[in-house]
């Protein structure tokens, strides 16, 4: 087998690197960053993390299983996140599988060689750049595009100009920002109920601009963090929107009554709000909502019932769109919003592209980001050694696609069109890992013999890289 290309280092990409060491499959890591952790490094130019930022599900639900955090914190902040990432890749010996601070700018399939590839045989050019400037190239069999769904912001178009200062949750650092200054706030998923949270001990006034209402969850729920409960005996769906409901009720109040719309669906069709302070400092007056925006007018925004206010600065809390822009669209199977892959992660063709951590659902955790990789993993050591096994695994995208929803009529918004169930989600994976081999037998990744710089290097039919003065 020749090496696979695995792009991030982030959780999804040390998720990957560890299956792949696990069933010896040779891989190179190409991370644009100068460390493991991905988003979660705030010190990481790409990062989109800010300082008060904590995880939303709670510890015990989101660590790896093999390897728990250290931490007591039920919600930990992004700075004990980081370096549990950082502990876990030392571990391991995930680290030295990586180049940093090099990014990939290219995937592009290599041309057919007449008489069709061997099995194994490069099909994929990864082109790079160094922090230096210098560009490499390698040839993969495989590449798993591991590099995150919260890089590239959305920033919607508005009517009219604003005179004062627009900025994205994706450049927010520290509430200093908003010192004595008039707030808009536009979007209220989670992290612009936590930005609003932060605004209000800063601003001179915070108003929270929404369209759609929000089911808001309480990290605590009879002395538990809330996403604790129900572990492992999965309720159906009708029955735990039924019973959720109403608990949310009695512990939260009906948020309609702060000024959200209601909503227009059921708890869990989309991502709750996992933050109840900003319920709290609504109560208190520290802020308020409003509609959606109509246009804008020098300082002045004109919202959607006719009423209007000044601000000096304009939030967009308006999430992210799905972005591998290195690789051309038509090989992902790009449909819409999002790539339509089996198990948001092959694309029917087989083509040796794999997508990992293309997944959000609540609770699913980067364990299960890890089972992902495990399958990849499986199908990987299956192409090369049971090819029989890896072509009925083929197969299976030829026919009706699992249901991945646990019977949720998830909102069709362009952010769910990789929204999944948890429940049903890793009972699929588990179940089509049982159809291939076990990668155990395969035994561990030999230590690695990746290059830590080269020029214009470019992979031959060996697992190893050629530079310019000899091989690595």
């Amino acid at each position: 087998m020749n090496h696979i290309a695995l792009i991030g280092a982030g959780p999804s990409g040390l998720a990957g690197a560890r299956a792949l060491s696990r069933a010896g499959i040779p891989f190179d890591g190409f991370e644009a960053g100068p460390d493991v952790g991905g988003l979660w490094n705030i010190d990481n130019p790409r990062s989109t993390m800010y300082e008060s930022a904590h995880l939303i599900s709670s510890r015990t639900t989101t660590e790896f299983a093999e390897f728990p955090m250290a931490s007591t914190a039920d919600y930990p902040s992004h700075r004990e996140l980081l370096e549990y990432f950082r502990t876990y890749a030392d571990a391991f010996g995930l680290r030295e599988r990586f180049r940093f601070e090099t990014r990939v700018t290219d995937v592009s399939p290599l041309p057919a060689p007449e008489g069709g590839a061997e099995p194994g045989a490069p099909r994929w050019r990864v082109t790079a750049v160094t922090a230096d400037g210098e560009t490499i190239t390698g040839d993969y069999s495989g590449v798993i595009l591991a590099n995150g769904t919260l890089a590239e912001p959305n920033v919607p178009g508005f009517a009219g100009s604003f005179d004062g200062e627009i900025m994205h949750t994706s450049a927010y650092k520290s509430a200093k920002v908003f010192d004595g200054r008039r707030v808009l706030i536009i979007g209220a998923g989670n992290s612009g109920c936590d930005i609003a949270v932060d605004a209000v001990h800063h601003a001179a006034s915070v108003d929270l601009s929404v369209r759609r209402g929000y089911y808001f969850v309480p990290r605590y729920l009879f002395g538990r963090p809330s996403d604790t409960l129900n572990q492992g005996r999965p309720l159906p769906a009708r029955i735990k929107q039924f019973i959720d409901t109403r608990v949310l009720r009695a512990f939260t109040g009906d948020p309609v009554r702060f000024g959200f719309p209601k909503p227009d669906y059921k708890i869990y069709e989309s991502h709750p709000i996992v933050n109840t302070m900003v319920l709290n400092h609504l109560g208190q007056g520290d802020l308020r909502v409003v509609p959606d925006i109509a246009r804008f007018d020098g300082r002045t925004v004109h919202f959607s019932d006719g009423s209007s206010g000044d601000y000096d600065l304009i939030m967009l809390a308006t999430g992210y769109h799905l972005d591998y822009p290195f690789v051309e669209r038509t090989h992902l199977n790009w449909e819409g919003a999002s790539p339509s892959l089996f198990m948001n992660v092959f694309p029917p063709s087989f083509n040796g592209l794999f997508v990992l951590g293309m997944i959000e659902a609540s609770g699913i955790g980067w364990q299960g980001r890890y089972e992902q990789a495990e399958l990849i993993a499986a199908y990987l050591a299956a192409a090369d050694d049971a090819p029989e096994a890896a072509a009925r695994f083929r197969q299976r995208a030829d026919a009706p696609w699992p249901d991945l929803t646990g019977g949720y009529d998830y909102l069709g918004l362009d952010r769910m069109s990789y929204y999944v169930n948890k429940d049903a989600y890793r009972r699929t994976v588990k179940r089509l890992l049982g159809t291939l081999p076990p990668t155990s037998e395969r035994g561990p990744l030999l230590p690695s013999g990746l290059v830590t710089a080269s020029t214009n290097a470019t992979t031959a039919s060996d697992p190893t890289i050629q530079t310019e003065s000899g091989t690595a």
